[in-house]
């Protein structure tokens, strides 16, 4: 088995600095279109590093480890949704042969031949912000949130007055305007059930709704969906109601 050649002083970390010191701030100049929020994308990223990566001398070679796809839904035309995890292995490699390896997963989703490069994508974007320490207002900060104001017991879960249901994002950075006409998925199928079982409302109710235009439940759109939850969110629930007439 032939052994690594072992590097004395090696350069890459000195390299990474530079690169650091070189590349700046990239500004978010990206909008989604769905939800309204700016972002950074991986050709602002690859426009912003690529001279610091050159006059630094380093150079990032990706392997692709692992990739899963699997096909997650079909849009209203039948066309397959699919979604792929690469998980991604990239050597970034000095002038002197010295190097410094990062793992990172990437994952995409697209209703056509995309969702692998997509994954690459992202994955080789979220490494970029790591290791030459872009910033970017969008990485959480596990000490900014506590765990105990997400979780109550059941005891206070039954004593705490029942909220709205917030409505979940369908699609993620990397979907396009296409995800609209993506049919709901079973969670989603899930919460309308919820929310029926609190107001009362039935199926024919639903689905005489003027922005709604499928004929099942089941068969309703992501965009359906939103219109709906929009509706329910504003809803009373049976009990409130009957303490009312009381």
């Amino acid at each position: 088995m032939k052994e690594e050649r072992i590097i004395e002083n090696p350069k890459i970390y000195a390299a990474i600095a530079g690169v650091i010191a070189d590349c700046g701030i990239v500004g978010k100049d990206k909008v989604n279109k769905q939800q309204g929020f700016k972002y950074r994308s991986v050709d602002d990223v690859f426009n912003a590093l690529h001279p610091a990566l050159a006059k630094n001398k380093v150079v990032i070679i990706p392997t692709v480890v692992e990739r899963q796809c699997e096909e997650v839904g079909k849009t209203k035309n039948g066309t397959a949704i699919l979604k792929v995890i690469c998980k991604v292995k990239y050597d970034i490699c000095a002038e002197d042969g010295s190097r410094v390896t990062s793992i990172i997963y990437g994952e995409g989703m697209d209703m056509g031949d995309k969702a692998t490069n997509k994954a690459m994508a992202i994955a080789y974007k979220y490494l970029c912000f790591q290791v030459f320490c872009i910033p970017t207002e969008e990485m959480s900060d596990p000490d900014g949130e506590s765990l105990e104001e997400k979780i109550r017991t059941p005891k206070k879960q039954l004593e705490k007055k029942q909220e709205k249901p917030k409505e979940q994002p369908a699609t993620t950075e990397s979907s396009n305007d296409e995800a609209e006409d993506v049919k709901i998925s079973q969670p989603m199928l899930a919460t309308i059930q919820n929310e029926q079982k609190r107001t009362g409302v039935t199926d024919k109710q639903i689905l005489a709704m003027r922005d709604v235009k499928a004929k099942k439940i089941e068969d309703m759109t992501v965009l359906e969906y939103k219109k709906v939850m929009s509706k329910f969110q504003k809803t009373p629930d049976l009990q409130r109601e009957a303490e009312q007439d009381e």
